[in-house]
C-alpha cells in the first residue's frame, strides 16, 4: 500500500478555493494596473495634442504679428493649466534639438518597494514619452514632447494597487475562513458515517445511518443502511445455515462413534480373544505359535487403545450432564494423561458458566477440543496454557502455547476452519497469531447474546 498523505477534505477544498481567489485577484489586479497604465498613457498623448496646439497658435501669433514681443516656444501658458506632479513638458526642434523643457517636481510619497519598481518595469515603459507634431502652414516645425517621470508613474501604480492588495489580502483569509467554516457543517454527517463504518469493520451490523440534509449525504446513508441491512441479512442466513451443519456433523459423529464402538469395538475384543484361546491351544500342542499369538493380541490391544482416542475425539461432550468446567478440565486431564508429560497443559475460569445453555457450552467444549489438538500434534507444544473468562458482555477464550507458530498445518488445517465455523455461528470473533513471546495465541469471543440464540437442533 502506499503511504500517500492525507488530507482533510475541508483543507483541500479551502485552499482550493484560496488558490482559485488568488487567481481572481491577481486578475483582477493585472487587468487594474493595465488600466491605469493606458489611462495614463491616453492623459500624456492628449496633453501633447493641447501642447501641440498650443504652440501651433503661438507660432501663429508671431507670423501674424500679433504678439511680436512672445517667445516662441513659451510653455507656461499651457503648463499652468495641464501640469500635475511628475509631468514633463517638452519642444523637440526639426533638427532634435530640444528648444524648451518643464517639469514639476515630484509629490513626496513613499516608494514602491523594488520588487514591485522591477515587476512594473519589467511589464510596462514608466515614462515613455508621447509627441504630437506641431505643424504651422503644412509645415513640421518642431514636436510637442511629454512624458511622465517614471518613478512617478511607479508610484502612483503602487499606491492604487497597494490599496487593492491591501483589500485583497484582508479578503483573502476571511473568505477561506468562511469557506472552511461552511465546509466543516457541510460535511459534519461525515464523522458519523466514518464512526458507522468502523461499527460495522467490528461486525456490529446494527449500526444506522440518521437522516441528512445533503442529498450527497442522504444517498450515501441510503446505501449504507442498505448494505448494513443486507450483510446482517446474510450473515444471520449463514449463521442459520453453520448451526445446521454443525448439528449434522456433531449427529454423524456421535453416528460413526457408536458404529465403531459396537462393531469394530467388538470385533478387536472377539480377535483379543481368539487370540487368547490360540495361545492356550498353542501351548499345549505348538508351542513355536505362541510368538504370533502374543502379537495378534498385542496388536488388537494397540488398535483397541487407538479406537478409545478416536472415540473421544467423536463421542460428544458430556456437557449437559457435567457442565462446562467440569467437560474442559476433563479434557486438559485426558490431554495430560495422555501426553506422559511431553505436553504440559493447564486450565484456569474467571466466572461462571454455569448459566450458559448446552449449546453454547458443547461449541465452547469442540473449540478448546480442536486447539487443544493443533498446539499438540501439529505445532509440537511444550506447555499449553488456556483461559476462559467470563464478561458482562462476552465470554472470552485464551489459548496460548510455546509450539512451532509457523506450522502451515496449525494455520490453515481442516481444524482451525471449524473453529472459525463455530465462532462465526456464534456471531464470535477469532484471531490466530504468534504469541508475544513465541508460539502461537488464540483468541475467541463470543457475545453474551449468542446465548439468547436458539439452541441447535442436534436432530439429524
Amino acid at each position: 500500500m502506499w503511504n500517500r498523505p492525507r488530507f482533510d477534505l475541508k483543507v483541500r477544498l479551502t485552499l482550493r478555493v484560496a488558490a482559485i481567489s488568488a487567481a481572481c485577484f491577481a486578475a483582477i489586479s493585472a487587468y487594474f494596473l493595465i488600466a491605469a497604465d493606458q489611462a495614463a498613457h491616453a492623459r500624456i498623448d492628449g496633453i501633447a495634442a493641447i501642447v501641440a496646439k498650443s504652440l501651433e497658435l503661438q507660432q501663429g501669433k508671431i507670423q501674424w504679428g500679433a504678439s511680436p514681443r512672445t517667445g516662441f516656444p513659451d510653455l507656461d501658458p499651457v503648463a499652468a493649466h495641464v501640469m500635475t506632479p511628475g509631468l514633463c513638458l517638452g519642444v523637440r526642434a526639426a533638427s532634435g534639438d530640444v528648444l524648451q523643457r518643464f517639469c514639476s517636481g515630484a509629490p513626496p510619497a513613499p516608494a514602491p518597494p523594488q520588487a514591485f519598481a522591477a515587476f512594473y518595469r519589467s511589464l510596462f515603459d514608466p515614462g515613455r514619452a508621447a509627441a504630437r507634431p506641431v505643424i504651422v502652414r503644412g509645415a513640421r516645425i518642431g514636436d510637442a514632447v511629454v512624458w511622465l517621470d517614471p518613478a512617478v508613474q511607479t508610484a502612483e501604480a503602487w499606491h492604487d494597487a497597494g490599496r487593492l492588495m491591501l483589500a485583497l489580502a484582508l479578503a483573502l483569509p476571511l473568505l477561506c475562513a468562511l469557506v472552511y467554516a461552511t465546509l466543516a457543517r457541510a460535511l459534519r454527517p461525515t464523522h458519523l458515517i466514518c464512526t458507522g463504518l468502523e461499527r460495522i469493520a467490528a461486525n456490529d451490523l446494527t449500526a444506522r445511518l440518521p437522516p441528512f440534509d445533503l442529498a450527497e449525504l442522504s444517498a450515501v446513508r441510503d446505501v449504507f443502511n442498505h448494505l448494513a441491512e443486507s450483510l446482517d441479512t446474510a450473515l444471520a442466513e449463514r449463521a442459520e445455515l453453520t448451526r445446521k451443519l454443525i448439528a449434522l456433523q456433531d449427529e454423524e459423529r456421535r453416528h460413526l462413534a457408536r458404529e465403531l464402538h459396537d462393531e469394530f469395538g467388538q470385533s478387536l475384543a472377539a480377535i483379543r480373544a481368539l487370540a487368547s484361546s490360540a495361545r492356550q491351544t498353542a501351548a499345549q500342542d505348538c508351542p513355536a505359535l505362541l510368538g504370533e499369538c502374543d502379537g495378534i493380541a498385542r496388536t488388537a490391544t494397540s488398535m483397541m487403545e487407538t479406537l478409545r482416542g478416536a472415540l473421544f475425539r467423536l463421542r460428544p461432550p458430556d456437557v449437559e450432564e457435567l457442565g462446562l468446567t467440569a467437560s474442559l478440565e476433563g479434557l486438559v486431564a485426558g490431554w495430560n494423561g495422555r501426553s506422559r508429560g511431553a505436553t504440559r497443559f493447564s486450565i484456569r475460569f474467571d466466572g461462571a458458566f454455569e448459566s450458559l445453555p448446552a449449546t453454547i457450552s458443547a461449541n465452547i467444549y469442540r473449540i478448546v477440543q480442536e486447539a487443544l489438538t493443533n498446539a499438540a500434534k501439529h505445532a509440537g507444544a511444550t506447555k499449553v496454557s488456556l483461559e476462559l473468562a467470563m464478561r458482562a458482555d462476552e465470554i472470552e477464550l485464551a489459548i496460548d502455547d510455546d509450539g512451532r507458530s509457523n506450522d502451515p498445518a496449525a494455520k490453515s488445517g481442516m481444524g482451525l476452519l471449524g473453529m472459525r465455523e463455530r465462532v462465526a455461528a456464534l456471531r464470535g470473533r477469532l484471531s490466530f497469531a504468534a504469541g508475544p513471546n513465541g508460539g502461537s495465541a488464540l483468541r475467541v469471543v463470543i457475545p453474551v447474546a449468542a446465548a439468547d440464540r436458539p439452541a441447535l437442533d442436534h436432530a439429524a
